[in-house]
């Protein structure tokens, strides 16, 4: 039994059981991880949690054995010069396992909200690269930083010039910087949509053909495209022709009457030509009003719905164009302004 005792005191024996416990440790970590949670996340609906767990369960089962190593490494009675290389090699590999890790994870994460946009607006599959990129930077810098810990090295001073580069690099980059969270804003308020027609502030109007992080693209109807950058637009009056329920939008064509003519037979022939055109919709059905009382003639007003903006300029158009004919068949006068000019003879006077 003394035997036993002085051969499991000896710094070797030690080290050597530690490292038995930890592989023993670390398989059943595994096991616990790839079969008990593993039936878990299986009855979940979504496929993300698999995928995490698939991620963790290795860097998890690497981890206990390189802290069992690194304790292993302690009982063993090594000049302080190796025991300083071996542990920091062994911190340093931990690191390394853990961003290689986090950094799948972060791929898997954005492409999983990509696909639920409903859930965080601002993933989205443009967005992805961005993040992607934002991701890679932090997981370097964090790597970064906990290697030079595990080594020692004061990193205080290197802290303070990172700060100043970074002051100078937003000062530099500030429009860049305003256009890159104008378009993250954009994207998570979404007041358009790849699509819509919208109206700015600024006078531009057309349909949005891409919504990027530095700028939105708009196709007008001359088929120009026009890139505007997202701060301008963040700062602009923005009107969504395509927005609220549906895409319909509704037509004004406002007309004009002689005094005397037969308000009935107009409104007749006003709902007529809406109702004969085949982009006008007939739910809602068009609708006409009798607006006001002009100086020279009575005001009216067709009200009708169509499909999507895109089709204004063409049906007012064909509305108008009928509407003309239509009057010139049944007699109905459009009036306009008349002016009786008195010239005086300033030589009798």
């Amino acid at each position: 039994m003394e035997s036993i005792t002085s051969l499991l005191a000896k710094p070797y024996i030690k080290a050597l059981i530690v490292i038995v416990v930890s592989v023993i440790a670390a398989k059943l970590t595994d096991w616990i991880f790839t079969r008990i949670f593993g039936r878990i996340v299986k009855r979940t609906k979504t496929t993300l949690d698999d995928q995490i767990l698939d991620l963790l369960h290795k860097p998890i089962f690497y981890s206990i054995l390189l802290i069992g190593l690194n304790i292993s490494v302690s009982l063993i009675k090594i000049p302080d010069t190796i025991q300083y290389l071996i542990v920091g090699f062994l911190k340093t590999l931990a690191v390394l396992i853990w961003s290689a890790a986090v950094l799948k994870l972060i791929t898997v994460a954005l492409n999983w909200f990509s696909k639920k946009e409903k859930v965080l607006r601002v993933i989205q599959k443009q967005t992805i690269p961005l993040f992607d990129n934002l991701g890679k930077i932090f997981i370097v810098i964090g790597a970064s930083y906990f290697i030079l810990l595990a080594w020692d090295v004061n990193i205080t001073a290197w802290l303070a010039s990172a700060g100043i580069v970074g002051i100078a690099i937003g000062f530099a980059a500030k429009d860049t910087l305003a256009n890159l969270f104008a378009g993250l804003f954009i994207m998570v308020d979404a007041p358009y949509k790849i699509g819509d027609f919208i109206n700015l502030g600024t006078g531009e109007r057309g349909r949005v053909t891409e919504i990027g992080i530095r700028s939105t693209r708009i196709l007008t109807r001359d088929d120009i495209e026009i890139t505007i950058p997202n701060s301008v637009i963040a700062n602009a009056k923005i009107v969504n022709e395509s927005g609220g329920p549906y895409e319909k939008q509704r037509v004004r064509v406002t007309v004009g009457v002689a005094y005397g003519s037969d308000i009935d037979k107009v409104r007749e022939v006003l709902m007529d030509v809406a109702i004969s055109n085949e982009n006008v919709h007939k739910d809602p059905e068009p609708r006409v009003r009798f607006r006001k009382f002009g100086e020279s003639e009575l005001v009216f007003q067709l009200l009708c719905w169509i499909e999507e903006p895109v089709l204004r300029g063409r049906v007012i158009d064909q509305l108008n164009t009928e509407i003309y004919h239509r009057f010139s068949r049944e007699n109905i006068v459009i009036p306009f302004p008349q002016r009786t000019v008195h010239i005086v003879n300033a030589a009798k006077e």
